[in-house]
């Protein structure tokens, strides 16, 4: 039951990236690769299979990706929600999955996501990308836990997939609504502002990264 519940799981998240990657064509993506190795989610396909270290790399180098691809945008397009919600939320990613390299004996790889981060040409342009990655993000992790998995490991893929979740509709809240274009002039404000909404929009109030409480979307919010 499991095994069928995960395989369906996975079909859901291929025709999303499948509509998304239609959606998105011709749009400049913040995670294409600078370089000639794929980086993070690139390297995960439905018909691997992948070892514990593997599965580990690939994940934290998505997580990498997405904190440099957010603080990018931030500071060069816009400093308002949802990216400055969401960049520290990867921040809690990337320390959720830290301590499981070291319980499992993998070498935790540096940081070199900024070889691998494209800034787009404009707010709209960032908002479907990070649709894109979320969306490629979140099979990243159905692939994963279609796997036999340590209890630590899957509760933690788990929780960063539901988390992604929400990022995603975040950005589609915000893509549809116009989020962020004209929002430069309110950027100090919400950046005085994001660290306590950030924990109220990540996790719902239940801890951080539940993925439990979804992110606001809609203009300026």
């Amino acid at each position: 039951m499991k095994l069928l519940k995960n395989e369906n799981s996975i079909l859901l998240t291929l025709i999303l990236t499948l509509v998304g990657g239609l959606m998105l064509t011709g749009v400049p993506t913040v995670f294409a690769s600078t370089g000639e190795e794929p980086y993070g989610a690139e390297n995960v396909t439905v018909e691997e299979t992948y070892t514990l270290g593997e599965m580990l790399n690939y994940a934290i180098q998505d997580e990498y990706r997405a904190r440099e691809k957010y603080k990018l945008i931030i500071d060069e397009i816009d400093g308002s929600r949802p990216f400055t919600n969401i960049v520290e939320a990867e921040e809690t990613h990337i320390e959720l999955l830290k301590p499981l390299f070291e319980t499992h004996g993998i070498d935790l790889p540096e940081d070199d996501a900024a070889s691998y981060t494209l800034l787009p040409e404009s707010i709209d342009e960032a908002l479907k990308v990070g649709i894109q990655a979320e969306i490629a993000n979140i099979a990243m992790y159905e692939k994963f836990l279609s796997q036999n998995l340590p209890g630590d490991v899957e509760a933690v893929f788990q929780r960063l997939k539901n988390a992604s979740q929400n990022h995603l509709r975040a950005f589609q809240n915000a893509s549809s609504f116009g989020a962020g274009a004209g929002n430069r002039s309110g950027n100090s404000g919400n950046r005085r502002a994001r660290g306590s909404e950030n924990r109220r929009v990540e996790t719902g109030g239940k801890g951080p990264c539940d993925g439990e409480g979804p992110h606001r979307g809609g203009r300026g919010g």
